[in-house]
């Protein structure tokens, strides 16, 4: 609540002072507070203004381009920690926050990565309350970035995916391997292509990415082959480019691939096949065989340079040429 009217009487005072004469006036209230307790006893009205900032947020999140994945997550997150926590946002400290962060990791035995992004969200939270003039200070200004452990991801060998092509049963699930290894493309971009996105003269295809981001992406002449022959061998007249192999024949989601890779996985003794791993070998293969960084970020839709390079794992023996050439 203390927080609250300091923000208040700088707001009114803001267009009449300068840089200098704000600070000075910051730092007047909260000496001149430091020792007063201010209640509040409308405590229904606080938990009601948490939740109606909370959807401020996610709404301008929305407007930022967030998909609604990205939406349901903040939200889901930053709900969890106000109904824990039980105070105003305006009144949430940095060990409010650490607290939170602590237990959870250590109630849910949460990885630093899981920690982190959620340290993350709070962050994008509480910066945009301090932007709209809603708190005086983030109080995860003063949480640090959680050190990780950089692992090594596996990706698929040249063995693994010419044991998953032999092994497939279906021509739909041959052509669904095919393109997901050449062009390199989520999973829910896989999901939501139409037959009419494929231009099969120049082996290209438009998808839509995070954010509604359209690009386009190219498949070899392998997968040209097994696209056309799975599509000449359909008898519904469903848009989708992957449908069920069964009547009504509806458009393929995600969590059918998914499923679909992961028992065609365990067929062929290979472990944890699914799409995202496509998409990562893709990138790494592009890399050794000399594809510049810059063209791999534009296939995978990546914004961030850095991502790419998280994706890619370039290969040892690779380094040791490198190093035998240019060093040794």
């Amino acid at each position: 609540m203390k927080t609250k009217i300091i923000s208040k009487i700088q707001n009114q005072m803001k267009p009449y002072l300068n840089q200098g004469q704000y600070i000075k006036l910051t730092n007047s209230l909260l000496n001149s507070l430091q020792d007063i307790d201010i209640i509040d006893n409308n405590n229904e009205l606080n938990e009601v203004d948490n939740f109606k900032l909370l959807n401020l947020f996610l709404s301008a999140k929305q407007v930022e381009g967030c998909s609604e994945k990205t939406i349901k997550y903040y939200k889901s997150t930053i709900e969890k920690m106000l109904k824990k926590i039980k105070k105003q946002v305006y009144n949430i400290s940095t060990d409010d926050l650490r607290k939170y962060l602590f237990d959870h990791k250590n109630e849910k035995q949460s990885s630093k990565t899981t920690i982190d992004n959620i340290r993350r969200i709070f962050s994008s939270f509480f910066s945009w309350l301090e932007d709209e003039d809603y708190i005086i200070k983030n109080p995860v200004r003063r949480i640090h970035r959680v050190k990780t452990g950089r692992v090594v991801k596996e990706v698929l060998t040249d063995e693994n995916l010419e044991v998953l092509r032999d092994n497939c049963e279906e021509i739909r699930d041959l052509a669904m391997v095919e393109i997901l290894i050449s062009t390199g493309i989520r999973v829910g971009e896989l999901v939501r292509l139409n037959v009419e996105d494929i231009n099969f003269y120049e082996r290209e295809c438009i998808v839509f990415g995070k954010g509604e981001s359209e690009r386009v992406v190219y498949f070899d002449a392998r997968t040209k082959i097994h696209l056309i022959e799975y599509l000449q061998s359909r008898v519904d007249e469903n848009p989708a480019l992957f449908v069920s192999l069964n009547s009504p024949y509806d458009r393929l989601g995600i969590s059918g691939v998914e499923t679909r890779l992961r028992e065609l996985g365990n067929k062929c003794n290979i472990n944890k096949v699914h799409p995202h791993k496509f998409r990562r070998t893709m990138a790494t293969n592009a890399i050794d065989k000399g594809m510049p960084i810059e063209q791999v970020q534009k296939l995978l839709g990546h914004v961030q340079i850095d991502t790419t390079m998280q994706y890619a794992m370039v290969n040892q023996s690779n380094v040791k040429l490198a190093h035998r050439k240019f060093i040794g």
